[in-house]
């Protein structure tokens, strides 16, 4: 495998690839599933470039996209990638259905995509210590979690890592969210770095979309916020010209800048686009150049519909464990 550097994720000892790979965009959310062969030769592609954790969940397809990453990793040897799934959006444990999906004897991050806010995080969590005893799971995850949670989880049991939108775009978790992970020493999964691709292809990126494709409802997207976000995608590409790199490579080297226990998993189905996200390892930036992104990157709109906000990480609070065992 080639060499991209490694990073490590919380206190358990899981150690990733510095940027890894979101797969959802395989089988959901923009536009029609890709080919299944395609989508395995890139994800071979990955794992041979350095790109060793692969991040997916059951909801995704539903379940189609567990079932890939399983097929694509025949012949892989399992101790050279890092898998990451998920549970919770749908709620209800089925971890064993997931292991069979992904057709391997442990998972190596296994993430609470969002949270249940009727159940006591601790009862959750409870019963994925109990996973980890029997080594079916390495470490445990949290997905869109705030910071009462996220507290209240790492004391039945040590978080690896949280998983969290955060891009030049979207950097509401630095008020609380980040800086709690920190002080608790929990990794930093970031999805999303490219903004939905829109620091890839710009104002293009709403062109020819299947009716099916997610960024057609996000606010950020349409009316009056795309007219001006165009704005901001401009100064960011001026800024890209000056340090000789694309607008995606420059986003995600701001989100790689964030520090060493920042791994993020931007998503593609296409080999050349996973080959510039690679070179954004060797984009450089200056604590000035930092400031400048930061104060240039003022984008208006909600990050996510309303709909789906309201089960993101402001609203992730659950039940005292007090009221759960008084029932």
């Amino acid at each position: 495998m080639s060499g991209v550097r490694r990073i490590k994720l919380g206190s358990q000892g899981l150690e990733v690839s510095a940027i890894g790979l979101g797969c959802m965009g395989m089988s959901v959310a923009y536009g029609p599933a890709k080919p299944e062969e395609e989508m395995i030769k890139l994800i071979h592609h990955a794992i041979n470039s350095g790109i060793t954790h692969l991040d997916t969940s059951d909801v995704y397809g539903p379940h189609t996209n567990e079932i890939l990453i399983g097929k694509a990793l025949k012949g892989v040897k399992r101790e050279e990638v890092e898998v990451a799934t998920k549970f919770g959006l749908k709620f209800g444990l089925k971890f064993g259905v997931s292991l069979k999906r992904l057709d391997v004897d442990y998972i190596d991050l296994y993430y609470v995509h969002r949270i249940d806010t009727k159940v006591p995080i601790e009862i959750t969590m409870g019963e994925l210590k109990k996973l980890v005893e029997e080594c079916k799971i390495k470490h445990i995850g949290l997905s869109e979690a705030g910071p009462a949670t996220i507290r209240r989880a790492h004391t039945v049991h040590p978080i690896t890592a949280v998983q969290l939108e955060w891009s030049l775009w979207t950097r509401d978790a630095e008020e609380e969210v980040i800086p709690t992970c920190r002080e608790l020493g929990i990794g930093i999964v970031p999805f999303g770095p490219l903004g939905s691709g829109f620091f890839a292809s710009g104002p293009k990126v709403m062109e020819n979309l299947a009716d099916n494709d997610y960024r057609k409802i996000l606010p950020r997207l349409q009316g009056e916020n795309f007219d001006h976000n165009k704005i901001v995608y401009e100064r960011v590409s001026e800024m890209a010209q000056k340090k000789e790199c694309t607008p995606s490579q420059l986003a995600l080297a701001w989100v790689l800048h964030q520090g060493d226990d920042v791994g993020p998993i931007p998503g593609t189905t296409k080999i050349e686009n996973l080959n510039q996200n690679l070179r954004a390892l060797a984009v450089k930036l200056t604590a000035q150049d930092m400031a400048e992104l930061e104060s240039m990157a003022s984008f208006k709109g909600a990050r996510m519909p309303e709909q789906i906000l309201a089960h993101t990480y402001k609203n992730s609070d659950t039940p005292p464990l007090s009221s759960w065992k008084s029932k």
